[in-house]
């Protein structure tokens, strides 16, 4: 059923996320596509960057605000999660979405967003997390591999999981081709779970989530 958010005249209102990268931008620019839908029930309000980036140029070029929290401006790992969360909570998201960050959130961030963050994952989560998910699938002879994406909690990819899709491997792959295989199914799934989340929220018993 949806329940899209709507203001005191009736009118819909589209929710608020904020979306974090660190990369090419690939997954944020499927989110801002669906954004940008007539239909759609959530807008990117600002893009997080832990360095310089395109997904930074991405958001420039659509007018969408970037927020930059460089580790390396901070004393340590602690206070820069804490600036961090302090960052993206002026911003008022009603969800955030970590896609292609390649930072882990610590303690600060998760106190404040927990059970609020969506992260995407190329591969079959619980098998191959880490930052080299396709290496491993790889290595490991594995025949089929995919998307995940899930909810964040204080593990590596260890999350209650929201959605999944398979991606066949084949023999002649390298890790740069099964990565776009992935990478093609991953965006459609990232932006769908978003779309769903926002308007319908999620259930979770234990390890298990969906989305009513």
């Amino acid at each position: 059923m949806n329940r899209t958010p709507v203001d005191a005249a009736g009118n819909p209102v589209r929710v608020p996320i904020v979306v974090m990268a660190s990369g090419t931008g690939t997954l944020l620019e499927s989110l801002i596509d669906r954004a940008d839908g007539p239909d759609s029930a959530f807008e990117v309000t600002a893009v997080v960057v832990d360095r310089d980036c395109r997904a930074a140029s991405i958001a420039q070029r659509h007018e969408i605000p970037v927020v930059v929290c460089r580790v390396s401006d901070h004393a340590d790992r602690a206070r820069w999660d804490e600036a961090l969360a302090e960052q993206v909570a002026a911003v008022a998201p009603a969800w955030v979405v970590t896609a292609g960050f390649m930072k882990i959130l610590g303690p600060a961030f998760l106190s404040r967003f927990g059970g609020r963050i969506v992260n995407s994952h190329p591969a079959l989560l619980p098998s191959f997390p880490g930052a080299h998910g396709v290496a491993d699938a790889l290595a490991h002879g594995v025949k089929v591999t995919g998307a995940t994406i899930h909810l964040v909690d204080d593990g590596v990819d260890t999350g209650p999981i929201l959605a999944q899709a398979p991606v066949m491997i084949s023999p002649s792959d390298t890790e740069e081709t099964l990565h776009e295989r992935i990478k093609s199914v991953e965006r459609f799934l990232l932006a769908d779970v978003v779309a769903k989340l926002v308007t319908r929220g999620v259930v979770i018993d234990g390890r298990k989530a969906r989305i009513p």
